[in-house]
């Protein structure tokens, strides 16, 4: 479906060994004991992985497609959605952030950083009463001097305990509605005022931490400031075109991981004396898998390539990949624990969990139903376009 580099070629054929010997036999384990997976940490700055994106000048693998990066994740989210979530979150929430709207002198600090793999990023967007609708958030950021003051509480913060770098949104001018939120690149090791509160218990993404993050009179440095004051909603929507392309990759490994147990289980299990994969019943379920999937391939990675080509209307695309591509997970791993029956709902074959992290593609960098007001509002802009050229 796309052209592949041979530079591309080689990674994905490193990466899906890795993925198969390495994260495939841990994937279970990981889910069950809800323990952060470190040794997947090494592992992906041992390969490069976590610092593919960092520019080559600051040490970093130089790495700039973005496409790479949703390949990679959708190999990975095959056998886990954990493993995937850990490898993009680096590359997604800090070093693309970094790159779109991070100053030279940020770049010069930061990137040197992150260019060794060993540190972590997240990002905090959610409050408790502001998820989709960021006008309501109650963070608060107000200017000391060359510094900022922030208060307030994140929720749902993947990552967040472990992290060593967080993106933070709080209103600068609570009275500017989203033109009043401000971005702010938060060193989280030894800030005074900042603190992990509860630790969310979920029903998938399991062995990836969500947190609730404190603010308390956190000091962070004026040139931690990502963009101007008042510049955060467009930070994070910066952030959500590419965010969204990802979940796209991830929703298709997951689809594609579940589709191959299944199509494995239908050729060995035997009812009625024969394999269940020649009864039209299954063919049919097999048939529909297979051909949804390609479906949301095909959409996820023309997204993945008008944001390589910089085109600058993308978040239709990539609210249309993620929707679609989650959407068809949720059915196909629905549809893999039907094909398994009794034994898919156990713990003993992986679809069941595949299932629960499916839901999750739904949910998270805005629900499917945002998602499809994205489309929606862009289809309707265009046609007053229209409108006004007949």
């Amino acid at each position: 479906m796309i052209d592949l580099t041979d530079e591309q070629r080689l990674l994905l054929q490193t990466v899906r060994r890795l993925a198969q010997e390495k994260i495939a036999p841990r994937a279970a384990e990981v889910d069950a004991t809800d323990q952060f997976p470190w040794d997947w940490v090494d592992l992906f700055r041992q390969q490069g992985l976590l610092q593919m994106m960092v520019p080559a000048e600051y040490g970093g693998g130089g790495i700039e497609s973005v496409t790479t990066l949703c390949l990679i994740t959708e190999e990975l989210a095959r056998h886990s959605l954990a493993a995937a979530s850990i490898f993009a979150s680096t590359p997604l929430t800090s070093v693309q952030l970094l790159k779109k709207v991070g100053t030279p002198e940020q770049k010069t600090r930061y990137f040197p950083q992150l260019s060794t793999g060993e540190k972590l990023s997240a990002i905090a967007l959610t409050e408790p009463g502001a998820g989709s609708d960021a006008a309501s958030l109650q963070a608060r950021a107000r200017r000391e001097g060359d510094h900022y003051i922030l208060n307030g509480r994140k929720c749902f913060c993947t990552m967040g305990d472990v992290a060593d770098f967080i993106t933070i949104f709080a209103k600068t001018d609570p009275t500017k509605g989203v033109n009043g939120i401000t971005a702010f690149f938060l060193e989280t090791k030894g800030t005074p005022g900042f603190s992990i509160g509860k630790h969310e218990n979920k029903m998938g993404l399991r062995g990836i931490p969500n947190v609730e993050l404190i603010l308390e009179e956190v000091p962070v440095p004026a040139e931690n400031r990502l963009g101007q004051e008042g510049e955060g909603f467009k930070v994070v929507m910066k952030f959500f075109d590419t965010a969204r392309a990802i979940v796209g990759a991830k929703a298709l490994g997951l689809a594609q991981g579940a589709l191959d147990c299944a199509l494995a289980y239908a050729q060995e299990r035997v009812q009625f004396g024969r394999p269940i994969a020649e009864l039209q019943a299954i063919q049919f379920m097999l048939a529909d898998m297979a051909t949804e999937i390609e479906a949301a391939r095909g959409l996820v990675y023309n997204t993945m390539a008008r944001i390589d080509r910089g085109e600058k209307e993308v978040s239709k695309y990539s609210a249309m990949a993620k929707y679609y591509a989650s959407d068809v997970a949720m059915k196909v791993t629905t549809d893999a624990v039907q094909i398994l029956g009794g034994y898919g709902y156990m713990k003993d074959y992986p679809v069941e969990r595949m299932m629960r992290d499916a839901k999750l593609t739904q949910i998270y960098d805005g629900t499917n139903q945002i998602q499809r007001i994205v489309v929606a509002r862009s289809l309707l802009k265009g046609g007053s376009r229209l409108r006004q050229t007949n």
